[in-house]
C-alpha cells in the first residue's frame, strides 16, 4: 500500500510542479492578452472539465501509443510508447488537470488590475521586471490555490489514469485505481479504508481553498 500511495504522491507532486511552470505564461495571455484567440484557447482549455475522462484517456492513448505518428518521431531515442507508462501518466494529468492550474492563475492575473503594473513602468521597470517584481507576488494566492486544486485532482483522477496507464503495480497504480481493484475483488475493507482516505482529503482541500479565499478578502478589505 505504502508504494500506492508513493505512487499517488508523486504523480501529484510532479504534475503540479510542472503546471505552476507551465500554466504561468498561458495564464498572463489568456489574462492580459488581447488577440480574438483568446476565447477559444479558453475553451480549450477548459475542455478537460466538460469532457468525459475516458475520452480523453482514450485519445491520449491513440496519441501515446507505439502506431503513433507522435512516437514515430520519438522512436531514434529509444522511445516506442508511452502508453502504460508513469511518464505517460504524468502527460496525461497535465492535460487533465491543466484547467485547475490555468483557471486560479488566470483569475489572480486579472485580479491585479493595470495600476501596479502601470506603476512599475513609470518607475521604469522592464515588462519583465514587472512581472517578477509586482505581478507574481502580487498573484501568490492563485498559485497557492492553483497548487492545491491541481494536486488534489490529479490525487483523485480515474478515467485518464486507468484509460492510459492501466492499473500495473509499481508503474502506474495509483489510489483510485486501486481501490477499483479492491471492489473488484471484493476486498471491501481496504476499499472502505482506502476511499475514507480520499474522502477526508478532499475535505480537507475544499477547507483549506474556503480558510485562502476568506484570508485573501480580509486581507484585500485592509489594502483597501
Amino acid at each position: 500500500m505504502g508504494e500506492v500511495l508513493w505512487l499517488t504522491a508523486k504523480l501529484a507532486g510532479v504534475t503540479t510542479l510542472l503546471l505552476l511552470v507551465l500554466a504561468t505564461p498561458l495564464s498572463w495571455w489568456l489574462a492580459r492578452g488581447r488577440s480574438s484567440l483568446r476565447t477559444v484557447v479558453m475553451a480549450v482549455v477548459a475542455l478537460p472539465i466538460v469532457l468525459p475522462p475516458t475520452v480523453l484517456g482514450f485519445y491520449l492513448l491513440i496519441a501515446l501509443g507505439p502506431k503513433s505518428p507522435l512516437m514515430a518521431l520519438l522512436a531514434p531515442f529509444g522511445v516506442r510508447t508511452l502508453a502504460f507508462t508513469f511518464e505517460g501518466l504524468v502527460i496525461g494529468s497535465l492535460i487533465y488537470s491543466l484547467p485547475f492550474a490555468a483557471q486560479p492563475l488566470r483569475n489572480a492575473f486579472l485580479a491585479i488590475g493595470d495600476e501596479p503594473l502601470e506603476a512599475a513602468a513609470t518607475l521604469g521597470a522592464s515588462p519583465w521586471t514587472s512581472f517578477w517584481r509586482v505581478a507574481l507576488p502580487l498573484a501568490l494566492p492563485g498559485y497557492v490555490a492553483a497548487a492545491i486544486l491541481t494536486f488534489a485532482h490529479t490525487v483523485g483522477e480515474f478515467g485518464v489514469v486507468m484509460m492510459l496507464g492501466g492499473n500495473i503495480p509499481g508503474e502506474t497504480t495509483v489510489l483510485s485505481t486501486e481501490i477499483y481493484r479492491l471492489v473488484e475483488g471484493l476486498e471491501w475493507g481496504q476499499a472502505h479504508r482506502l476511499s475514507l482516505l480520499l474522502l477526508v482529503f478532499a475535505f480537507t482541500v475544499l477547507l483549506a481553498l474556503l480558510v485562502l479565499e476568506s484570508r485573501s478578502k480580509i486581507l484585500m478589505r485592509r489594502d483597501a
